[in-house]
């Protein structure tokens, strides 16, 4: 499976990407016109986010379900933070938004559950 030889770097690459994104000026994108469209890209960056750290703690750092992925919500939970710090702190053209903190949290908090509940099930049937 490709993710399990190239979780690590999907991680990595992602988080990287996660965070030029959210520190450049959005000055000259197109404007979305949906309702709370930031919070809705806000709650799934941070859903994936969290995916691939899981799978990189599983696959390419051993741990094991659980322990990973307490891990990877934690760890996308206070990056979610850290950005929107970085964001008022290291630009002019960005702002810290406590609704964005609570939608790259929420993300991460709700795949974390569905993951939970996939290995839960997953436990159950062996």
């Amino acid at each position: 499976m490709v993710l399990k030889k190239s979780a690590i770097v999907l991680a990595v690459l992602y988080t990287v990407a996660l965070t030029a994104a959210c520190l450049m000026s959005l000055k000259d994108m197109p404007k979305v016109d949906v309702s709370n469209g930031d919070k809705i890209f806000h709650f799934g960056a941070y859903a994936a986010f969290t995916v691939l750290w899981y799978a990189a703690f599983i696959f390419n750092f051993k741990l094991e379900q659980m322990k990973a992925l307490l891990y990877a919500t934690v760890f996308a939970v206070v990056f979610g933070i850290v950005i929107e710090v970085l964001q008022d702190t290291m630009t002019d053209y960005r702002a810290m938004d406590i609704y964005d903190v609570v939608a790259n949290s929420l993300g991460a908090l709700l795949t974390a559950l569905i993951l939970w509940r996939i290995n839960k099930l997953q436990v159950k049937k062996q």
